[in-house]
């Protein structure tokens, strides 16, 4: 199933990219100041931002739960969050930011909790300090493609069956349903990426004599 997108989310993005396939943790100490790095999958900003609460909630006691979030494609600028929570103002939700956009992952949200030590880690100190847990928790995340899907319903004439049916795996398409009356329907998914090849392939087999309705 494909993750619903966020407000404004257009054809012209990737379709195909990697998201986290689930939640990581990673842990580090930095001068004596205690790192945690949690990261999970964010489909929307909405979802990044129940996340965040989460682990807020998880360590309330902690100097500071900064984070970022890009809730879009990797790279992509459109759905971003951050927070320095405290820090000095671009110490730590800017370079986390910056070290997910430079990352091959979309749909991503990431809170680094500090539990300060007693050391001051200077301004630049703290700018690799957040950012080396962003990369270093991405070093251990998990990760699946997402693929967005069309969902479409293809009427046919019953001498273009045969043919339909095989070109199917050139498109990714997966048939979900089929119907036969005094045509042939198919209820189908398959990438977004392969629709207009598909609808090309299927009007060439057809000689023009099909219908689609994009459900």
């Amino acid at each position: 199933m494909t993750p619903p997108k966020p407000p404004g989310y257009t054809p012209g993005m990737p379709h195909r990219y990697l998201i986290p396939a689930g939640f990581c943790r990673v842990e580090d100490s930095i001068k004596k100041s205690r790192f945690i790095a949690s990261l999970n999958h964010a489909p929307d900003v909405e979802s990044a931002r129940a996340f965040v609460a989460r682990i807020k909630e998880e360590f309330p006691d902690a100097t500071h739960n900064c984070w970022a979030c890009n809730a879009g494609p990797p790279g992509d600028t459109a759905w971003v969050g951050l927070s320095d929570d405290g820090e000095p103002s671009g110490t730590a939700g800017k370079p986390m930011l910056a070290a997910l956009l430079h990352a091959d992952v979309g749909e991503i949200a990431v809170v680094v909790t500090r539990y300060f030590g007693g050391t001051k880690l200077g301004t630049g100190g703290l700018v690799r300090a957040y950012s080396g847990m962003v990369r270093l928790g991405l070093e251990s995340l998990a990760t699946r493609e997402m693929v967005e899907t069309a969902a479409l319903r293809a009427t046919i004439p019953y001498p273009a069956v045969t043919l339909f049916k095989r070109m199917l795996p050139d498109f990714e398409a997966e048939v979900e349903a089929e119907l036969f009356t005094d045509t042939a329907e198919f209820t189908l998914n398959l990438p977004v990426e392969h629709r207009d090849g598909f609808l090309a392939r299927l009007a060439e087999l057809t000689d023009g004599q099909y219908v689609v309705v994009e459900k």
